[in-house]
């Protein structure tokens, strides 16, 4: 994945993220929740980006 892919999707998830944390009222518990979950969720997607997860692909979510 190039460089400029990587950056530009940072940059839209943050913007995103931002656009939820100040616009869309919830309450505090769970947006802290929610930026968790993202922070984790890009953190992972970035290590997979890198090659040093390896490819998530057989990763399966529930049933």
């Amino acid at each position: 994945m190039p460089l400029m892919n990587l950056i530009i999707t940072l940059i839209v998830v943050g913007v995103l993220l931002w656009l939820v944390n100040t616009y869309i009222p919830m309450d505090r518990k769970i947006k802290s929740i929610l930026n968790a979950v993202i922070v984790i969720a890009v953190i992972l997607w970035l290590l997979s980006a890198f090659g040093i997860l390896g490819n998530m692909a057989g990763i399966r979510v529930g049933g």
